[in-house]
């Protein structure tokens, strides 16, 4: 488990501060396996999970939908037959928000459950 994992997301308005160049590298080392990245000139976080068949993946797709209810966080969430392509980022301020690292690390622990 990771320290962000334990953490609670926020309620984020559009004035909410976007994660600062330096902050991005500390929290980024906390989630090694996500991949940030401009989309639009949108800042998100990115990953793929491989899965042996659609079921699985569609079981962790469906994992990853709850953990976005329970967080009132929502990503764009993309199911192929054997992966599942995770995309984070906070709409509100069309970039990256704490939040969306405490969700890329609870999604990362989904694959334990």
């Amino acid at each position: 488990m990771t320290e962000l994992s334990q953490q609670k997301c926020e309620a984020c308005r559009a004035d909410a501060p976007k994660v600062s160049d330096d902050e991005l590298k500390t929290l980024m080392a906390e989630i090694p396996d996500w991949t940030p990245k401009a989309v639009d000139g949108v800042m998100q976080l990115e990953r793929e999970f491989k899965f042996k068949n659609f079921k699985l993946a569609m079981a962790f797709a469906n994992k990853v939908g709850e953990l976005a209810e329970a967080e009132f966080h929502h990503p764009s969430i993309l199911l192929e037959w054997g992966k599942v392509t995770v995309t984070w980022w906070t709409h509100a301020i069309n970039g990256l928000h704490k939040n969306d690292f405490i969700c890329a690390a609870k999604t990362d622990e989904l694959l334990e459950s």
